[in-house]
């Protein structure tokens, strides 16, 4: 289903992506050495139930994960890259941590996911991996626009990926997103230009370029949703929500800050 959301609804729609980026950038002030993956899914939920909001994820049960999920947020940290389940894991200085964050609100969702370093320490490898996605974000919003194709999308994503050495798994990618959170049309990480689904006023994507520092391949862990790095290397994800206007692609999703 691909969905062209009205004014009313795209003015939801922006409301509810504001509300995941002050989640995202609470949580980030927030975590430090020593928290808890289950307490960071704990101050998810009591945001989310505060704005009258629901959470996408706790009774989401795809084909691809040990469903229902049972979680606010997905919490990846440093080999984990999607759909990493909360645990009871406190965060280590160094360690690389992907937030992801899918809410609905008035009946219209946003997703959005960060990557940052926890504490004080900076890997060169893991923060140029994090900034290497969210220069391939930035290329993705810049190629939409209403007429332009999604292949154009993924093409700029692919090229800012490849540019900087690193392998592109087509299993996941971004999305349509609406009235729920995983839509048509599928937004590969990489692709080719003038193909695919033609961009209309109205539609909202959620564009998530991801990583893994030197494999293309996925494993599942035990608890039967959070995807590792086949060889055990650190990942990075970027992740925005972007509505397709008559004037390009706003970003619903930025922090206030940005």
């Amino acid at each position: 289903m691909i969905e062209i959301l009205n004014t009313a609804l795209l003015a939801r729609a922006k409301d509810t992506g504001a509300l995941v980026a002050e989640i995202l950038q609470t949580l980030k002030g927030r975590v430090t050495v020593g928290t808890s993956l289950l307490d960071i899914d704990r101050w998810t939920k009591a945001m989310i139930t505060e704005a009258g909001a629901q959470s996408c994820y706790v009774d989401y049960a795809p084909s691809f994960g040990r469903g229902p999920f049972g979680h606010y947020i997905c919490t990846a940290v440093n080999d984990a890259v999607l759909h990493g389940l909360p645990r009871e894991y406190a965060l280590a200085d160094g360690d690389l941590l992907t937030l992801d964050l899918a809410v609905s609100k008035r009946g219209i969702a946003a997703d959005s996911a960060i990557s940052f370093v926890v504490g004080s320490a900076r890997p060169p490898e893991s923060v140029a991996m994090i900034e290497a996605t969210e220069r391939a974000l930035a290329a993705g919003i810049a190629a939409a626009g209403p007429g332009a194709r999604i292949g154009d999308i993924s093409h700029a994503i692919g090229t800012v990926l490849g540019q900087a050495g690193y392998e592109i798994n087509l299993e996941f990618g971004g999305h349509g997103i609406g009235s729920t959170m995983h839509q048509d049309p599928h937004v590969a990480n990489t692709g080719r230009p003038g193909r695919g689904y033609t961009l209309r006023p109205g539609l909202l994507l959620a564009l998530e370029p991801w990583v893994m520092a030197d494999t293309a391949k996925l494993v599942t862990d035990a608890d039967g949703w959070t995807l590792r790095s086949a060889t055990g290397c650190r990942t990075a994800h970027s992740e925005h929500t972007i509505a397709i206007t008559e004037d390009g692609a706003e970003i619903l999703t930025l922090p206030k800050s940005a």
